[in-house]
């Protein structure tokens, strides 16, 4: 643990929302999204409290290099928690370095869809409706006042964001490391299943076009399926996906690779 007992200052705060505010889709990929963005966030923080212990920056930086992905503006509130439980643990408050982490898988898709709902469903399609209706004639207030509307409503939203997860962490800290936090850590963890598990079963679809004999004649062997078990063979995609990341320990890309090779040939030879 850091011996480092100072808390971050405004200047490493603001550091730290600045980088992901304005690098968050700088390095994306399908793999980490997010994730190089986060880890050079938090490069002041680490330079900060590890900076004479390289193992434990390593182990910063490798924590906060993982796939994240949320509404950026709205994805400040988290920025803000996790900045709180990371400055605790570098004063070597008792908080287990996973809990950045499972806060971070929990909160992001739950806050992608209000962050969307609130940024692209309701304030730019409004802030276009205005500029355009201003911008009748050829007038150039319609675009000004676009680009200086969503400029500062954005900005107000990340900042209030950041600051308010930043307290939101520093008042949450005595719970989390109490008698309690292994039941907290379990709940973001269930959380962050249910919420894989919903978009895996809302967004993948795999069907089979085979037939098996069923009396004198023949049934498609998908509504057999479906029968008793509505999408085994999207969940046995998902498993297949989950195995070759987690046991065998392949790259995201290696995976969709190897998941576009099963379904091409599967389409070849009749079966999907």
């Amino acid at each position: 643990m850091a011996n480092n007992q100072e808390r971050l200052t405004s200047k490493e705060l603001r550091q730290i929302f600045l980088r992901y505010g304005f690098m968050t889709e700088s390095a994306m990929s399908y793999e980490k999204m997010h994730g190089a963005a986060w880890a050079y966030s938090y490069l002041p923080l680490a330079d900060k409290y590890y900076k004479d212990d390289p193992e434990a920056y390593r182990r910063l930086l490798m924590r906060h290099s993982v796939f994240y992905n949320t509404e950026p503006q709205t994805g400040q509130l988290v920025n803000g928690i996790v900045a709180s439980l990371e400055e605790q643990i570098g004063m070597g408050k008792d908080i287990d370095e996973n809990v950045p982490v499972t806060v971070k898988a929990s909160l992001m898709g739950p806050l992608a869809g209000i962050g969307d709902s609130i940024m692209q469903g309701i304030l730019v399609p409004t802030l276009l409706s205005i500029a355009m209706g201003l911008s009748v004639g050829g007038s150039a207030v319609g675009p000004l006042f676009y680009i200086v509307a969503y400029f500062s409503i954005a900005t107000a939203i990340t900042i209030v964001s950041f600051r308010t997860g930043y307290r939101l962490g520093v008042g949450a800290i005595d719970k989390i490391i109490s008698d309690d936090a292994r039941r907290i850590t379990n709940m973001f963890n269930t959380l962050g299943i249910i919420v894989v598990g919903g978009l895996s079963a809302s967004t993948i679809s795999l069907a089979t076009t085979l037939t098996v004999p069923f009396g004198e004649e023949t049934k498609p062997l998908q509504d057999i399926l479906n029968g008793f078990f509505p999408g085994l063979l999207s969940l046995g995609m998902v498993m297949i996906a989950w195995w070759l990341i987690s046991i065998r320990r392949l790259t995201a890309t290696k995976v969709l690779l190897i998941l576009t090779i099963i379904v091409t040939i599967g389409v070849i030879i009749g079966v999907f």
